[in-house]
């Protein structure tokens, strides 16, 4: 049931985006954790896969401390495709945070996404997650990362657990210690 919904919504949020590299969520249906970032970037646009890449390589290390395995997991990001501007020294295409233009086309996705999945705790990395989960643009991951609460999303209450993006431990390498912590309190929330 709940992999024919999903199913259903993947296919509507193809066809309403066709001009657009979507990445759509992935893992398991059944899962008791959604995790959720803030876009995909080139490599996951790549691949096709949420969180691969450097992210990747964070998420690796996040499911070790928790003891958990990707396949437990289901995974996905507020807006499905890679919002990029051009580089003022390459002329490239590098990622850039989504304006809330593109997190509201998404929004209803993503609480689709989470209905369909029921999980037992959200957990959102960063604060673009964490400020369309909540609806609250006051919401600050520097205020609430590591603390478990509750959030109403369509109507039916969740669990919700925001934690720093990993990323942001590489940039400002004095949040590794909380970061870590905010695991540990997660592994038992988990429990």
């Amino acid at each position: 049931m709940k992999e024919i919904q999903l199913e259903e919504l993947n296919k509507k949020i193809l066809e309403e985006n066709k001009d657009e590299e979507i990445v759509l969520g992935n893992g398991s249906v059944n899962s008791t954790i959604v995790l959720i970032g803030e876009a995909p970037g080139a490599k996951e646009v790549e691949a096709k896969l949420p969180f691969v890449g450097q992210a990747g390589k964070h998420l690796q290390e996040f499911l070790e401390i928790l003891e958990l395995d990707r396949s437990e997991l289901y995974i996905t990001n507020t807006v499905k495709f890679r919002p990029t501007k051009e580089s003022p020294k390459t002329g490239g295409k590098i990622n850039r945070p989504p304006s809330k233009k593109e997190i509201g086309e998404f929004k209803e996705y993503l609480f689709d996404e989470i209905n369909i999945i029921k999980p037992k705790v959200i957990v959102t990395l960063g604060n673009v997650p964490l400020k369309t989960v909540t609806g609250d643009e006051s919401s600050k991951i520097g205020d609430l990362h590591g603390k478990e609460s509750k959030v109403i999303i369509n109507g039916k209450e969740y669990n919700l657990f925001p934690l720093y993006h990993p990323a942001a431990v590489i940039y400002r390498r004095e949040l590794k210690e909380v970061y870590y912590g905010d695991l540990e309190v997660l592994k038992k929330f988990l429990v």
